[in-house]
């Protein structure tokens, strides 16, 4: 399955616990409340919506806070079955909670993305280090145009890629140094913000000569992949280049 896919199947998951994981918990509070006290009930509850926000959105964190603040109105505050709340003291804690949900969950949020970052960096970088590596440490321009190949399709999520050396025949369109995808035709520019149909071209140029250029072969209608994932891959492509002029094969233009 696709990172793309995933994503998405996630998110859903999520927000379909956001509605149940609470009423669940409540649930099995219920025939304990006597011995709890609301506190304690409201923190257990801010526990499943932390563990839902986790796992998903803010929307899902935030629908998480709100399901948590019902149910423990339904079946942790008098009148039980009801969402009426009777005293006054039950109120400051179903508001509580809710406040609580909605902070701790949108914190948990963050702190999934930001790890979710660390680690995209680094594998960014591992694909940057390996090309310079293999290029310093004597690879032939064939084995760097294949490593890169070979991590374009990790990085941008492709069916395939391959490289045609010397080349430009066909208009397609292209993935340029601003990490924009464009298909420039005589008084026509078009950008695309999904992956078009067909092969898309990723330019090798070295030394201000150009040698040839990768063909990705996307998902069609897939969004592009972020922004930082294709300017890792212009800089691949790049790298490529570097290596084809260094061995000094013939250019075009």
């Amino acid at each position: 399955m696709s990172g793309y896919w995933w994503f998405r199947l996630r998110d859903r998951i999520a927000l379909v616990a956001a509605l149940v994981a609470p009423f669940l918990v409540a649930l099995v509070l219920a025939p304990f409340r006597a011995g709890l006290s609301a506190t304690n009930e409201a923190l257990i509850l801010v526990v499943a919506v932390v563990a839902v926000a986790a796992l998903g959105s803010r929307v899902a964190g935030a629908a998480a806070a709100l399901s948590a603040a019902a149910w423990f109105d339904f079946f942790l505050t008098r009148p039980y079955q009801r969402f009426t709340i009777s005293d006054r003291a039950d109120v400051e804690t179903a508001v509580l909670l809710l406040v609580v949900g909605l902070i701790v969950s949108q914190l948990a949020v963050r702190a999934r993305r930001l790890q979710a970052v660390v680690v995209t960096d680094t594998a960014h970088l591992s694909s940057l280090q390996g090309t310079a590596r293999l290029a310093e440490d004597g690879g032939s321009p064939d084995a760097v145009v294949d490593y890169v190949r070979r991590e374009l399709v990790r990085l941008l999520g492709l069916r395939g890629c391959r490289f045609e050396y010397g080349t430009l025949m066909g208009n397609l369109p292209r993935l340029e140094h601003g990490g924009g995808v464009w298909l420039r035709r005589p008084g026509r520019i078009t950008e695309y913000a999904d992956w078009p149909d067909g092969a898309t071209e990723l330019r090798a140029v070295g030394g201000g000569h150009y040698y040839g250029r990768f063909l990705l072969d996307p998902y069609p209608g897939r969004p592009l992949p972020t922004e930082e994932a294709r300017l890792v891959a212009i800089a691949l492509a790049a790298q490529a280049g570097a290596a084809l002029d260094s061995a000094g094969l013939s250019h075009q233009g």
